[in-house]
């Protein structure tokens, strides 16, 4: 019980930094929801499966990847501490995902049904609102990753990733990481050397 109170509480600070909600409101977003601790590598989503929850964690780290023809994995997103990990596109419409999702470390997690999610939202005007910013930031996630992918040099992707993302660049494998900016492992090991290079004088 203690636990999943302090679960909570990782939530309920990050929801009022976001939103201003009562407590009635609050205790009604909190008691639809559940938790669940992950171990390392088990999986909450595979591609095919019908993704019909929002997860948000509370401590760990979380990726979503995807398998090619090859059979090797891709990774399109990392989730840690305070972020959301879902797949919106079957989520909203109800259709088998092209996703994975899996934990990289020990993570704890607070799952809401869409059932109760989309009810959340009928019942809590900042809520809904709330939801919109996040699909729409995803949105806007999603065309910056594209342009990233298409054009900048492997060193830009890596600094990009750096500065963007520096919490995230302490938890995960670095082919993960690799995997993420498109660029092989090699590329990736080559850039962290030629950065971490003193730079020649005269």
């Amino acid at each position: 019980m203690e636990e999943s109170s302090k679960l909570f509480d990782v939530f309920i600070n990050y929801l009022k930094e976001n939103i201003p909600v009562s407590d009635k409101e609050l205790s009604a977003i909190i008691s639809a929801a559940t938790t669940k601790t992950l171990r390392k590598w088990q999986s909450i989503l595979h591609d095919g499966e019908v993704w019909r929850k929002m997860v948000f964690i509370s401590e760990g780290c979380c990726r979503l990847f995807r398998y090619d023809g090859k059979g090797a994995d891709h990774t399109v997103r990392f989730g840690i501490e305070n972020w959301w990990m879902t797949d919106l596109e079957s989520f909203n419409a109800d259709r088998p995902s092209q996703y994975n999702i899996e934990a990289l470390a020990a993570t704890k997690i607070i799952a809401w049904s869409k059932k109760d999610w989309m009810q959340l939202q009928e019942e809590i005007p900042a809520f809904k609102r709330f939801y919109e910013q996040l699909v729409l930031r995803a949105f806007e996630a999603t065309q910056e990753r594209v342009y990233t992918l298409i054009s900048q040099t492997p060193e830009e992707k890596y600094l990009d990733f750096q500065k963007k993302y520096p919490l995230v660049f302490d938890k995960v494998p670095l082919h993960m990481v690799a995997s993420y900016l498109g660029i092989s492992r090699e590329t990736l090991s080559r850039v962290r050397k030629e950065l971490v290079k003193p730079s020649k004088k005269g």
